[in-house]
């Protein structure tokens, strides 16, 4: 069993979490089964942020597990890997996320307005890790291809709002689309 978990590997982080001051999930993705069950990980969630909420230190070591975290105004952040993992690592994607959804959200990284940007939050994350994999720790970069997502989705995929701002301000070449003779 020793030689298993002291094999190089990329899969890193366990999960990330975002709760509230109440400790509540707002966003959650899990890249194991260390929690299988929605119930499992809810409790997990509970007990980390039981364990964390009045302190101010960044790192746990908590079931067996690495949890780093960071706290802002009223959202608290989790990155979670192996007793194994490097905290350094754990820590870069935590920053990662923390400063590129700070970037998005003007410096405003507050429960309202993460809410009203979760496709951001979705988006970002998927930048930064992959399946558990860090790919990305560099906020800029997040930012960055986020917006570059954001441009480049199909019109069949947007959202009702992102249509209609659409139909409201056309690219040249599109307003023949919407203008459609009686």
């Amino acid at each position: 069993m020793e030689a298993l978990i002291l094999e190089p590997s990329l899969y890193t982080v366990k999960a990330i979490l975002i709760l509230d001051n109440d400790g509540d999930r707002l966003f959650a993705k899990y890249y194991d089964d260390t929690y299988p069950s929605v119930k499992e990980q809810k409790a997990f969630e509970k007990n980390i942020f039981n364990k964390t909420h009045r302190t101010d230190s960044e790192i746990a070591l908590l079931e067996g597990l690495t949890v780093v975290y960071k706290s802002s105004i009223d959202l608290y952040f989790y990155v979670i890997g192996s007793s194994y993992e490097n905290e350094l690592m754990l820590m870069a994607v935590l920053n990662c996320l923390f400063d590129s959804l700070s970037q998005m959200l003007r410096k405003n990284v507050e429960k309202r307005a993460l809410l009203e940007n979760m496709e951001g939050l979705f988006l970002a994350v998927d930048e930064i890790v992959d399946g558990g994999v860090i790919l990305e720790s560099d906020p800029q970069q997040v930012v960055h291809r986020v917006a570059l997502r954001g441009e480049d989705v199909p019109l069949t995929e947007q959202t009702v709002s992102q249509v209609y701002l659409f139909s409201l301000h056309p690219p040249s070449g599109f307003e023949f689309f919407w203008n459609f003779p009686n």
